[in-house]
């Protein structure tokens, strides 16, 4: 009788990559996502992007930028490498990294700017529960240091399933394409009631 293979039964993956022992670092993982290479390979324009975004008015624009609401001193924009669907991140349009730099009237709109981007989430995604922060300074994890900005990522029960523990790969169900033009829509609708 042929002695069975190590690995045999599992998949071709499975069973070229071991699990690492304590101590050794995990290889990373692999996803195919080919709308990174565009921004990979895209020139940098300099300055802000945060500041960009506001600037640059119009639909065509705010798709491409990923604006899906603006008010008088915020707007927000769906994170383009989101933790989960409907990931937006609110944005004061002033440029400044500290929070206490605000002036009265900008922090009370990004703040309304907030919670109008909370319910707007709740109404479309039904989730569980959101993660609403900030990071302010490269240190505090800050992508974008210089301009600070919240998250707004909805969660649903069993959301940190097998993938990012196993795989270190988030799964996501929804093109950013139909999450902007959802949320657009869903920010007009709100200011309309």
């Amino acid at each position: 009788m042929a002695k069975a293979r190590k690995g045999a039964g599992r998949s071709t993956a499975a069973a070229v990559r071991r699990r690492p022992r304590r101590g050794e670092p995990c290889p990373p993982a692999r996803l195919w996502a080919p709308w990174r290479m565009e921004f990979v390979l895209a020139p940098k324009p300099p300055g802000c992007i945060f500041c960009r975004f506001p600037a640059e008015e119009g639909e065509e624009n705010d798709r491409r930028n990923l604006v899906v609401h603006r008010s008088a001193r915020s707007f927000t924009v769906l994170n383009r490498y989101p933790y989960s669907s409907g990931h937006v991140m609110v944005i004061p349009r002033r440029h400044t990294g500290l929070l206490e730099e605000l002036g009265v009237e900008e922090f009370c709109d990004l703040h309304e700017e907030l919670r109008l981007a909370a319910r707007v989430l709740r109404g479309l995604y039904r989730p569980d529960g959101m993660n609403l922060g900030m990071n302010l300074g490269r240190i505090a994890g800050a992508g974008i240091a210089d301009h600070l900005h919240y998250h707004v990522v909805p969660r649903w029960a069993g959301d940190t399933n097998f993938m990012p523990v196993l795989a270190e790969t988030r799964v996501l169900v929804e093109h950013l394409d139909a999450a902007w033009v959802k949320i657009r829509q869903a920010f007009g609708e709100q200011r309309a009631t």
